[in-house]
């Protein structure tokens, strides 16, 4: 395989993209955001004028989408294209439900759809720190597993289709808990009046540190919010994991309190922030007796 084709040419998959041509490949990508489209031609990268004729010029496919109806048109477009026997690697947050919707489309085409989420921010995609939670068909991964080593740096198959959504609902899980145990540590440490750089420092060399911590921890001591993870679609990602657990049948005290912290900084308007915008929520609450509501200031 030499020709990957990439569907969606946002933050993901823009970095995805250019980490393959890195590697070696020849990517031809396709979006319907035109300065996205522009975006990808400024990397050096061949863009499609539609998804069936990006499915005609390559050996497999990525598609990095924001929503349901986003892929199951994609699909639709790829069903009703002439290509044949093409394999699609599906890393996009979505629910479980869903994709498997996307491969009914996709299997009257003898096209096999492969969940494959990923973990990781923009930030880290681009310096190809993603790790992929690949399952579907065991052959199919195989084969494309070095196309998936050209973005990102660890890649695990779990089994039947759909594990790998679940094991991503899972790791977002702690994403959520540990970014907002992040914020909520650096607030008591400003306010506690010490050194944020030697914080961060010490912190990040002791058994309290997390990959949160490290990644968003410098971000939200410099007050930086711009988006690697927007609270749009961070929203999008608390919803499906909450049925995701009710579906389990699994207690969730703690994510549950999480969540209705990021819900406080969405409905104050932080919808185009990033996730770690959090941190800017709680520096406005006072302290709270357990088990009561917090407020903003």
């Amino acid at each position: 395989m030499t020709s990957v084709g990439m569907i969606g040419l946002g933050v993901m998959g823009l970095a995805m993209a250019q980490n393959l041509m890195r590697a070696g490949f020849k990517v031809v990508g396709y979006d319907i955001d035109p300065q996205r489209q522009q975006s990808f031609k400024s990397a050096k990268g061949s863009v499609a004028r539609s998804v069936q004729a990006l499915a005609g010029k390559a050996d497999v496919l990525i598609t990095s989408l924001p929503s349901t109806p986003a892929l199951m048109k994609v699909c639709q477009a790829l069903a009703d294209s002439e290509a044949q026997q093409l394999t699609v690697i599906e890393t996009s947050t979505l629910p479980i439900k869903d994709k498997k919707a996307a491969r009914r489309i996709l299997s009257p085409a003898r096209m096999v759809l492969l969940d494959c989420p990923l973990s990781g921010t923009g930030s880290q995609a681009q310096n190809k720190d993603l790790v992929v939670y690949g399952s579907g068909q065991a052959g199919a991964f195989k084969k494309v597993k070095p196309v998936l080593e050209g973005f990102s740096r660890s890649q695990f198959y779990l089994g039947a289709f759909g594990n790998g959504m679940k094991l991503k609902f899972i790791a977002n899980y702690l994403v959520a808990i540990h970014n907002a145990a992040a914020a909520e540590a650096l607030v008591l440490a400003e306010k506690s009046n010490l050194n944020l750089k030697l914080v961060l420092e010490a912190i990040g060399d002791s058994a309290g540190q997390s990959r949160m911590w490290q990644v968003r921890g410098p971000r939200m001591a410099a007050s930086d919010y711009s988006p690697m993870m927007s609270m749009h679609l961070w929203q999008k990602d608390m919803g499906i994991i909450s049925e995701f657990i009710a579906d389990a049948d699994a207690p969730s005290p703690v994510f549950d309190q999480v969540r209705a912290l990021y819900s406080l900084a969405y409905q104050a308007g932080y919808g185009d922030s990033d996730s770690a915008v959090i941190h800017r929520l709680l520096k406005s609450m006072p302290h709270v007796p357990m088990g009561d509501t917090p407020t903003p200031g």
